[in-house]
């Protein structure tokens, strides 16, 4: 954060521990979410919002650690955690549709 004033320091470090804390409890709350769902499209939506919140983090830690490698590390966890969310969504979507078409041919037969 820099050789500046003392006070204006000390803020900035409690406002960043506020916001860790705060995000930490967030990220918990989104576990919950999706282990409980109680649909699938939840907890694609819950992965993906911890993803989110752990870049956030990430960041934060960035500013606070002053390392600038972790803002590397920030990007490809982004890159990552969005290729999760589509995997997993493709992957609902192949079950979904299956599940579909068995309904339908069931239906059908009848």
């Amino acid at each position: 954060m820099g050789k500046g004033i003392p006070e204006l320091e000390q803020a900035y470090h409690m406002l960043f521990t506020g916001a860790l804390i705060f995000l930490a409890i967030m990220v918990v709350l989104c576990l919950v979410r999706a282990i409980i769902g109680p649909r699938v499209a939840d907890r694609i939506v819950a992965v993906n919002m911890m993803g989110t919140m752990v870049m956030v983090i990430i960041a934060i830690l960035a500013l606070m650690l002053e390392e600038g490698y972790l803002a590397d590390i920030c990007l490809i966890y982004a890159m990552l955690s969005f290729l999760a969310v589509i995997v997993l969504t493709k992957v609902y979507m192949g079950v979904y549709r299956e599940k579909r078409e068995e309904e339908e041919k069931r239906n059908g037969g009848d």
